[in-house]
C-alpha cells in the first residue's frame, strides 16, 4: 500500500486551524508526542502530557492557543485539539476497503433485498425478507435476522450477529462479535419454577450509533428496545430489554442497565457502572466508574457511588466501621436525646 502523504496546508484547510509555520511541511502520518518523528503530526489534548511538546520530533502539532508557545515545531491551532485528531485519523486510516458484491459462500434468502453497492463477506447470513442498505459493509461470518434492516453506510465488522426484526440505522457501526436482537431476560415464577416469556419486540437503533465488540442488546418483550442517534457503547456492555437510550449518550466497557428503564440524552457512563431496572434517568448524567444506580435520577450532574481501591489493611478497618455505622449512629442519637434532655 502506498504511503499517505499531505502537505501541512491541505490539512490545515481541511480542519478550519491556523496554521504557524511551513505550509509544504509533508505529514505522511500520526503519532504521539512522544513516539513522533519527522513526517509525522501529533497533537495536544491532555494538558498531562503539555510535558513532552517541546521536545517532540514530530512535524506538526495540533494544539490549542494557550499551549502553543510551548512548541519548537509547526503547528496548527485549534480550540479542540483532540477532535482534529479525531477528523484527521480517518485519513490515516489502514482499514482495507471492502469490495462491492456478494461474495460467493454467502447464503442470501431470495426474498431478501441488498443494495448492489454493498459489501457482503464470506459465510454471511442474510434472512428472509432482510433489507441492506446502500454501501453497507458486512463482515465475514455475519448473520442478519429475517425482516432486519441496515442502514445507508453502516459497517458490521465480521461475526456480527442481528436477530429478527431489528433496525439500524445510517453510518452506524457495529465491532465484532456484537448481538443485537438477543432474548431479553424474562421469566415468570410458578411454585420455584421458572417459565419463559417470549421476546416479542425488536430492536431500532438511530443513525450514527456505534455498538462495541461483544457488546449486546435484548430485544423487547412487547415495544422494541431502542437506541438514540449519535449513542456510542464501548466493548463487553449489557443493554437490557425495553430499554432507551437518548441520543448522544456514550458508555464505557462493562456498562449494565437492567430492563425497561430509560436514560436521557448526552449522558456519559463510566465503566462498570450498572443501572437496576425500571428506571428514569435524567439527561446530562454522568456517572463515574462502578457506580450503581438503584433509583431515579431526575436532575442532570455527575454521580458516583464506587469505591476508590486501598491497601488490604485499611480496606479490611474501613469494612468493620462500616458495619458498625448503624449502631454508631443510635448512639449518636442517643446522645443528642440526654443532652437536650
Amino acid at each position: 500500500m502506498a504511503q499517505k502523504s499531505y502537505r501541512l496546508q491541505e490539512i490545515a484547510d481541511a480542519l478550519g486551524a491556523s496554521l504557524r509555520g511551513d505550509p509544504d511541511v509533508r505529514v505522511t502520518g500520526l503519532a504521539t508526542l512522544q513516539a513522533a518523528g519527522p513526517g509525522h503530526i501529533s497533537f495536544l489534548a491532555n494538558p498531562s502530557y503539555g510535558k513532552y511538546l517541546k521536545d517532540t520530533k514530530a512535524a506538526a502539532v495540533i494544539v490549542s492557543e494557550a499551549a502553543a508557545e510551548q512548541a519548537q515545531t509547526n503547528v496548527l491551532l485549534l480550540d479542540n485539539p483532540y477532535l482534529g485528531y479525531a477528523r484527521l485519523s480517518h485519513w490515516f486510516d489502514p482499514t482495507p476497503m471492502a469490495p462491492e458484491g456478494v461474495h460467493p459462500t454467502a447464503v442470501i434468502d431470495p426474498s431478501a433485498t441488498v443494495s448492489p453497492s454493498a459489501s457482503i463477506g464470506p459465510h454471511v447470513v442474510v434472512e428472509a425478507e432482510a433489507c441492506i442498505g446502500e454501501q453497507v459493509v458486512i463482515g465475514a461470518g455475519s448473520c442478519i435476522g429475517a425482516r432486519s434492516r441496515i442502514g445507508d453506510h453502516s459497517v458490521l465488522r465480521p461475526r456480527v450477529t442481528l436477530a429478527h426484526d431489528v433496525v439500524i440505522g445510517q453510518r452506524c457501526h457495529i465491532l465484532s462479535g456484537a448481538v443485537i436482537g438477543s432474548d431479553g431476560f424474562g421469566f415468570a415464577n410458578e411454585k420455584g419454577v421458572w417459565h419463559r416469556i417470549a421476546q416479542l419486540g425488536g430492536v431500532t437503533l438511530g443513525d450514527d450509533v456505534e455498538v462495541g465488540a461483544n457488546t449486546t442488546i435484548d430485544r423487547g418483550a412487547l415495544d422494541s428496545t431502542v437506541i438514540g442517534n449519535g449513542v456510542k457503547l464501548d466493548n463487553l456492555i449489557q443493554v437490557g430489554h425495553n430499554v432507551q437510550i437518548g441520543d448522544h449518550s456514550a458508555m464505557a466497557a462493562m456498562v449494565g442497565i437492567a430492563g425497561s428503564t430509560r436514560i436521557g440524552k448526552h449522558c456519559v457512563f463510566g465503566g462498570a457502572s450498572v443501572v437496576a431496572g425500571h428506571l428514569d434517568i435524567a439527561d446530562q448524567v454522568h456517572l463515574t466508574g462502578m457506580t450503581m444506580v438503584t433509583n431515579n435520577i431526575s436532575e442532570s450532574g455527575v454521580y458516583s457511588s464506587g469505591v476508590i481501591a486501598d491497601t488490604n489493611r485499611q480496606w479490611r478497618k474501613n469494612a468493620v466501621r462500616f458495619r458498625q455505622l448503624d449502631a454508631l449512629a443510635r448512639r449518636i442519637i442517643d446522645l443528642e436525646k440526654k443532652s437536650e434532655g
